[in-house]
């Protein structure tokens, strides 16, 4: 084994804590006792990656077994690349400086589609190659899984192996087939035609893909007899029961979440169209009071945190809520630690509980209408109203708070110049309703912010058919809102469009974009997520240089088109989100699962073919349904 020396870099560099390591319950193994060295990166900086929840249970369960040792690499900032690269030092391990080349694995995980240029950037520095055909015996295994990887085909050249789904139990299962694999001496690629057999596993290499004359997919089929038609995404069905950190690693630095989170539940209930993480995440599994009282208890005593969050999609649907923060609250305020809400909706937002909550420390609220008009919020299907904004506001106003977030998303599908302007509408009710209240303090100005993304289709939603606005059109609908904004109290912020439309690209792209991808890298790209780094021009002539159409894939869907996605099993099935999109077209919403089974085709992942929502009443109502259909 050998270390990389990086003190010298360190002093010349602007956060050298990013790379140092030894924090506070990091995991330190001797490496000569383990039989697998897994490297498992976050293809952004420390600060970024340190926040993410899923690094953390995955680096607890590694590390639970003897024969593993996982450590931790980061995408190093751009001071840092240019000395590691005028130095010669190769792309090292967090926590005992070992050249990432000579671990048996480096798992990706994929978060964001700009982060894709990141993950080649740390190939290139490790000394690893980018395609997985040049890999020779003695690479580590790359491989990937996260909410990206449910459309894992602009990166198929990149990666030996896709994890599909929740990756507690199966992460284990690729550990076992791997020391199975060196005891019997076998080649590379017969390791990854051993995991192929894997419920969740898509090796790439094992499928051959054909195109049709207009650019579509004709079709995707495995090449060898162990890989699957079709591969089945993994779920964690009891959630108490599976394996979570009882302590997290305490940063030197201040990182973008820095506070203890804890997972509340999986899934959602609410069926937004555009929202894919409620679609791949079904069905809904809950953590129980008692584990999650048990859990927290544990963290901040191990990490010192003054802060608890509640993580999930929507954590007021958790349906045990009132008992847990009431648990959660009387811990905390003992121990002067504040709690973190999130994800409240604005339908269920209660002031007495956001009293409690916030007594430790008062900040600001944020709220998602996600549209401007009534229309638009039914299109979505977000199932909530104007007068459900003004009364949680309101409640705010009235409660001491001067400072509000909204959210809201332009580029919809079946969006008018209208609906945009009802963002501005909106926003002025919410500051008229702050000086209509007799409880608030006319002397303090309200601050109402509003933060406008860019819509982008993404696989596994109802919108995944939906043509893309064009960088132009999200410009023009940008500067249509700011030209309807007159109130002074009314702040706006928006993202770049460009980056929005290539974000969709890659989200609903195909193995084509494979060559785009490296050669945007071989430009220069890299750290795309970040505005200072972004440069669009050497993005269209990655595009130009390859021969490939950007408008190609930002295009709307033909309605029997084959996808890249569609051998991805997430549960949830193409029939469903087809007839939601059609329900989009007319404006009508879909109630959420508790309240009817919309039979989404989630359920069929749970043992027995029912989810933790199930009733005999929905049931009824979903074969009824399927019946008309």
């Amino acid at each position: 084994m050998s270390t990389v020396n990086i003190d010298r870099l360190l002093k010349r560099v602007q956060k050298p804590t990013r790379y140092c390591g030894g924090e506070l319950n990091s995991v330190v193994k001797d490496p000569a006792s383990v039989k697998i060295r897994y490297a498992f990166a976050f293809p952004d900086t420390y600060e970024v990656g340190m926040s993410h929840l899923g690094i953390k249970i995955l680096y607890h369960c590694l590390n639970l077994r003897p024969d593993v040792y996982c450590e931790r690499v980061f995408a190093p900032w751009i001071d840092m690349e240019e000395e590691m690269r005028r130095e010669g030092v190769e792309l090292f391990s967090i926590e005992t400086r070992t050249p990432i080349r000579e671990f048996d694995f480096l798992g990706v995980t994929l978060q964001y589609e700009m982060s894709y240029t990141n993950i080649l950037n740390m190939l290139d520095l490790a000394g690893i190659p980018l395609r997985s055909r040049d890999r020779g015996e003695d690479c580590p295994f790359v491989n990937a899984g996260g909410p990206c990887a449910y459309n894992p085909e602009p990166l198929a050249d990149i990666f030996d192996f896709f994890t599909m789904g929740e990756g507690e139990e199966v992460i284990g299962e690729l550990m076992d087939a791997y020391n199975e694999w060196k005891a019997e001496g076998g080649k590379r690629i017969d390791y990854l035609k051993k995991i192929a057999k894997i419920e969740g596993i898509y090796v790439p290499y094992l499928y051959d893909v054909e195109y049709n004359g207009d650019g579509t997919l004709k079709s995707m089929t495995p090449n060898c007899p162990e890989a699957k038609p079709r591969v089945r995404k993994r779920i964690i069905e009891k959630l108490d029961e599976v394996a979570f950190p009882d302590k997290f690693i305490v940063p030197f630095m201040d990182i973008v979440h820095d506070r203890v989170s804890l997972e509340v539940f999986r899934g959602c209930i609410r069926g937004c169209r555009f929202c894919q993480a409620g679609m791949i995440y079904r069905p809904v599994r809950e953590k129980s009071p008692d584990r999650l009282v048990r859990d927290a208890v544990s963290l901040i005593g191990s990490t010192g945190y003054e802060e608890l969050s509640l993580s999930s999609l929507s954590t007021s649907d958790y349906t045990r809520f009132a008992e847990l923060a009431d648990r959660l609250l009387e811990f905390t305020e003992k121990e002067k630690v504040s709690l973190s809400l999130p994800s409240l909706r604005v339908d269920n937002f209660g002031l007495g509980l956001m009293e409690r909550v916030q007594k430790v420390r008062k900040s600001g609220l944020t709220f998602a209408p996600e549209a401007g008009s009534q229309r638009m919020r039914n299109v979505i299907n977000k199932n909530v109203t104007e007068d459900d904004l003004m009364h949680s506001v309101g409640l705010a106003f009235d409660g001491g708070w001067i400072t509000v977030k909204l959210y809201f998303m332009i580029g919809l599908p079946y969006e008018t110049d209208d609906d945009i302007a009802g963002i501005a509408r909106l926003a002025e009710k919410v500051v008229e309703r702050y000086y209509s209240s007799e409880k608030t303090n006319k002397r303090r100005a309200p601050s109402v912010n509003i933060s406008v993304a860019g819509f982008v289709p993404k696989p596994f939603t109802p919108f995944q058919w939906a043509e893309q606005n064009s960088p132009d059109t999200l410009r023009r609908k940008q500067r249509l809102l700011k030209d309807e904004i007159h109130n002074r109290h009314i702040k706006y912020s928006y993202h770049q469009s460009d980056v929005s439309v290539l974000e969709g690209v890659f989200a609903r792209g195909d193995r084509r974009l494979g060559d785009v991808l490296v050669r945007a890298f071989e430009l220069g790209c890299k750290l795309d997520g970040w505005s200072e780094c972004f440069d669009m021009e050497k993005w269209r002539r990655a595009f130009l240089d390859c021969g490939v159409d950007m408008d190609f894939y930002t295009r709307e869907r033909g309605a029997d088109e084959l996808f890249p996605w569609d051998f991805v099993d997430v549960g949830v099935t193409k029939e469903f989100l087809a007839a939601e999109n059609e329900r989009a077209s007319r404006a009508e919403t879909t109630p959420n699962c508790r309240q009817k089974c919309s039979n989404c085709g989630a359920a069929a992942l749970c043992e027995g073919g029912r989810c933790s929502v199930y009733t005999e009443e929905s049931s009824l109502n979903a074969v009824r349904k399927m019946r008309e259909q």
